[in-house]
């Protein structure tokens, strides 16, 4: 079997030197952060993250080396696996911090609503690749609504709003990009603004009690808005430049919950200043920026569709996590793309972004 040489020779090694430099930040931010723990597990989950980092590694290498085109024909059943998943999840999934999203393997706890995040955009390029030629059709947008709404509504039980968000705005990107007409937007408007008061009922009393709180902060200060409080003043006390690795009381003392997982950027923040997180968002804008080039550059749809939306579900996580962090977002627990804790997301984020790259390394052959 013939190899061509010149998907090696485009292997694009700036998306993948900001990768790895990105995930390095954030597991020396894991570890600097929990120094003042007074759990050790808690002071070795760097350990734990650099193990996902080299899986994270092989992963993007998978996804970059591994012909895309055979996600597309395999996309309806990766899709039906990662449904399966999420089911046996409510049934015999790991359950912690309030929710039941895990499924332990050995040592290891994976998270089948991370996967579902990248399996949903494959099944959707795929479906749309098919229709391209009835592309506006309104009919043809009931399939996506329907093929989103299944897992979301099994993420929400969990429960998992975040990642449930995160799926509805990935699907109406998807769907802006395959070109749905203002006219069908402001339907969909209309029909989430009806639904709102259903999805209001499936959210937990915590969950309801996040959204008070963002609308009116000084509601809960030591209950439910504690963690924006500390989030806020971690950034605050970050000042330019930052107080150094081993000097950020807010995290380093444990007043800062979940610095971590999904306020990694309050630590952050605290620890380099405003200027050491201007330069972890330049990282991001280079890296979203080359992959929505890829994107466009792609000779087929299912290639651009797919690289398309893994770009946006990393700028949707970008804004919601550092929303959350500054509180002009409700807290709805939405990691920070290759910063945050987190085997599963690590490697999800990792395999998408090799599959960007294998878009642009392969451009030359459809």
């Amino acid at each position: 079997m013939y190899f061509d040489r010149r998907i090696l020779s485009t292997f694009d090694w700036r998306m993948a030197g900001i990768t790895l430099t990105l995930v390095s930040v954030g597991i020396i931010t894991i570890w600097s952060g929990n120094l003042g723990s007074p759990s050790p597990v808690k002071q070795a989950l760097y350990l734990r993250q650099s193990l996902w980092f080299i899986l994270g590694i092989f992963g993007l290498l998978t996804g970059a080396l591994v012909n895309y085109r055979t996600l597309a024909r395999f996309a309806y059943p990766i899709f039906g696996v990662l449904l399966v998943l999420l089911l046996l999840v409510s049934v015999v999934g790991e359950a912690g911090y309030g929710a039941q999203r895990w499924i332990r393997i050995g040592a290891w706890s994976l998270q089948p609503s991370e996967f579902m995040k990248l399996a949903l955009i494959i099944v959707l390029a795929r479906y749309f690749e098919d229709y391209k030629e009835r592309l506006g059709d309104l009919r043809l947008l009931v399939v996506p609504a329907v093929v989103a709404a299944v897992p979301i509504f099994l993420i929400l039980r969990q429960p998992d709003l975040g990642t449930a968000a995160l799926l509805g705005l990935l699907t109406l990107s998807m769907l802006l990009l395959v070109g749905l007409r203002v006219k069908h937007l402001l339907l969909l408007t209309f029909a989430g603004a009806t639904l709102a008061p259903v999805l209001w009922s499936f959210l937990k009393g915590y969950q309801r009690q996040r959204f008070m709180v963002f609308l009116y902060p000084q509601l809960d200060p030591l209950g439910a808005g504690y963690h924006i409080t500390q989030s806020k003043i971690a950034v605050g006390s970050g000042e330019l430049f930052g107080k150094g690795l081993k000097a950020a009381s807010q995290s380093q003392l444990n007043f800062l919950p979940a610095s971590h997982t999904d306020f990694i950027f309050a630590v952050l923040a605290e620890q380099w200043g405003f200027i050491g997180c201007l330069i972890i968002l330049l990282l991001y804008y280079f890296l979203v920026t080359r992959g929505l080039e890829i994107a466009s550059d792609s000779r087929d749809l299912f290639g651009a569709l797919m690289a398309f939306g893994i770009m946006a579900m990393m700028m949707v996580q970008l804004v919601v996590n550092i929303g959350m962090v500054l509180g002009v977002m409700p807290v709805v627990g939405v990691p920070l793309p290759l910063l945050s804790y987190g085997g599963s997301s690590l490697l999800v984020t990792c395999l998408g972004i090799g599959l960007v790259i294998n878009v642009h390394m392969r451009r030359f052959i459809y």
